[in-house]
């Protein structure tokens, strides 16, 4: 067992192992996934070279301080559990790069997450959140956040200087408008906002260059900020169940558009200026008040689009 570098323990199977833990010195990964574990024993310690370790869907509220003390890793799943907090002495773990703390009752962070400098996965969704601590703005090679299914009212403008960030997932929570800042995210592929309470888009959502996703489901929105138009690459456009009455002229420079779905908001026209999106893949138009469809929507569903109304 001295040379096994994984190890997955289920039920008795764990219990019986423990006593044999201090052996394991090259043990790399350490998987006790859905274990019904209410505590960690200290000896996870002597795993000197410990990469990974996941303790996702257990019955943890605390863990020993010895696994703070496990500077090799790499991986911590501490999803579906209980914590009602986590200890500043995650701030010691600083080669991490993907932390999932999902799925808890966290209704705060520590401030030592912003010395996990390495980290590109953090994931924090469905938790108690209500604010975010700004020492993650230090989180400079962070590639992916997961915030949704919070408590949060407020993306903070230091959200502007995660600029490796590629995918920011925020939906189901409170927010009423995103910051100013988000333009700066150069690298942002997908913004998933849907089910929150947005009443407007900053201007600065044009400025993402690489996007080409946005689902804005669910929200309050009345219109759209006319600067969408510049996001070329953009392919998805979800704006289902807001309140739009009109749309910008300017989705039509949207020419990577492949699915624009405008279900559920109070349109009652279109600009004739979509029909000149060429890569319109599919347009739903369900339940809003347009009383009479214009003629240009059976040109573009001869291209091949196919549209719902």
């Amino acid at each position: 067992m001295s040379h096994q570098h994984r190890l997955a323990l289920r039920g008795r199977q764990l219990l019986a192992s423990f006593d044999t833990l201090s052996n394991v010195e090259t043990l790399e990964e350490f998987n006790l996934d859905s274990c019904q574990l209410n505590t960690v024993p200290d000896d996870v310690v002597r795993l000197k070279n410990l990469k990974t370790l996941s303790l996702y869907s257990n019955d943890l509220d605390v863990l020993p301080n010895s696994v703070w003390q496990l500077s090799t890793l790499v991986t911590l799943n501490l999803a579906a559990n209980r914590f009602a907090a986590i200890p500043e002495r995650i701030g010691k773990l600083t080669n991490l790069q993907m932390l999932d703390l999902g799925h808890n009752a966290l209704n705060s962070l520590p401030e030592s997450l912003g010395d996990l400098h390495d980290l590109a996965f953090l994931y924090l969704s469905n938790n108690q959140l209500t604010v975010l601590p700004a020492s993650l703005q230090m989180l400079g090679n962070l590639v992916y956040l997961n915030i949704s299914d919070n408590h949060l009212e407020l993306l903070p403008e230091w959200v502007g200087e995660l600029h490796k960030l590629t995918e920011l997932r925020l939906y189901n929570n409170l927010l009423t408008h995103l910051p100013i800042s988000l333009g700066r995210l150069r690298e942002l592929r997908e913004i998933h906002a849907l089910n929150n309470k947005l009443v407007d888009l900053p201007t600065t959502i044009g400025d993402l260059p690489k996007l080409t996703k946005l689902v804005l489901q669910g929200n309050d929105l009345a219109s759209l900020p006319e600067s969408i138009g510049n996001l070329a690459h953009l392919t998805d456009l979800d704006l289902r169940y807001n309140k739009l009455t009109s749309l910008p002229d300017t989705l039509a420079r949207l020419t990577s558009l492949r699915f624009l779905d405008l279900r559920a908001n109070q349109l009652t026209s279109l600009p004739s200026s979509l029909a000149d999106i060429h890569s319109l893949e599919k347009l739903d138009l369900r339940w809003n008040k347009i009383s009479a469809l214009p003629r240009w929507l059976q040109r573009i569903e001869q291209r091949g689009c196919i549209i719902y109304t």
